[in-house]
């Protein structure tokens, strides 16, 4: 089987409707799905398959949504087939939770109840410190960050995600990205706004980290069994003491997702899957690979889709 990394996406990637195509056939992924509306306390497959997309979209909701399918899209991908063993699972921000499911570190139901908890905490946050989020098109991680570092206007912005080469997105206040807004533009950045109103991953969501890192005390982790690159530091960890630290960190932490990406290509990985909705992570792929790379990339959220997924690993 080719040396293959499954990757998980996470906000950004939901849409009306996502999951129907599993839930309508199989019982195993209803089962999933009823595990986690259970756990969160809604029902998620109304909410997945109906919408409307502003509930879905709520912090609160969309946490397990986007989990939750997540899940179910490797639960078919391993039926498909079943002796896949990836070379590297990772996941997007949230989708973090979906790749340590994957890797061992998590139940299932451990990991519904942990981006539960991490929604209610995200969302409270967002309400208490209203903020957003920016990408910033064209420029090095290097240059936004120095122009960020420059800046001592009012307000608080930070680098939220370092997405590819010279896609980087900034999260913080209105004063903070409205401050640095013209200055990136004088460097010939395109920037636009994200429909978000958390400003995730900066110091304004810094405040749920105590919280969780005490419900996390009672959530079992395992060593990872499948070698994992976690967002903060895009790097292995075994210990799942230091895992627990590391999550809980990365709530209000840059996700560094191109050098991660970067250390698959070096690894030598042949196919990489995007494992849930959209092409979000696979679009980001286009911009990262080297021109005439021959990495297969492909994403798998239908029969269809994960029938081509299974067609090029076996």
């Amino acid at each position: 089987m080719k040396k293959t990394a499954l990757i998980f996406p996470g906000q950004g990637s939901q849409y009306v409707g996502m999951g129907r195509d599993f839930l309508d056939t199989d019982a195993d992924a209803r089962e999933l799905m009823e595990m986690a509306s259970e756990t969160a306390k809604v029902n998620l497959r109304k909410l997945c398959l109906d919408g409307p997309m502003e509930d879905l979209t709520r912090v609160l909701h969309l946490q397990p949504a986007m989990t939750v399918f997540n899940l179910i899209c490797l639960q078919q991908l391993k039926k498909m087939v079943p002796d896949l063993k990836p070379t590297y699972v990772a996941g997007h921000s949230l989708g973090e939770y979906s790749a340590m499911h994957a890797a061992g570190v998590l139940s299932a139901e451990n990991a519904f109840s942990l981006v539960t908890r991490r929604g209610e905490l995200m969302e409270r946050e967002g309400t208490a410190n209203p903020g957003g989020m920016r990408a910033v098109l064209g420029l090095t991680i290097e240059q936004v960050d120095e122009v960020i570092n420059g800046y001592s206007g009012d307000g608080i912005v930070v680098v939220a995600n370092h997405n590819s080469e010279k896609q980087v997105v900034i999260s913080g206040n209105d004063a903070g990205l409205n401050g640095v807004d013209s200055l990136l533009k004088d460097q010939s950045a395109k920037v636009i706004p994200l429909p978000v109103s958390v400003a995730n991953h900066s110091p304004l969501v810094a405040g749920a980290v105590s919280d969780f890192t005490t419900f996390m005390e009672s959530v079992d982790f395992q060593a990872p069994q499948i070698p994992m690159l976690f967002n903060v530091t895009a790097a292995e960890e075994n210990d799942s003491a230091e895992i627990k630290k590391i999550m809980a960190g990365q709530i209000a932490s840059r996700v560094r997702w191109f050098e991660s990406v970067e250390k698959m290509i070096g690894a030598g990985v042949e196919v990489i899957v995007e494992v849930g909705p959209k092409k979000v992570l696979t679009g980001l792929m286009k911009k990262i690979l080297p021109k005439k790379s021959p990495i297969i990339c492909l994403q798998a959220d239908t029969p269809e889709t994960m029938e081509k997924v299974a067609q090029q690993l076996t």
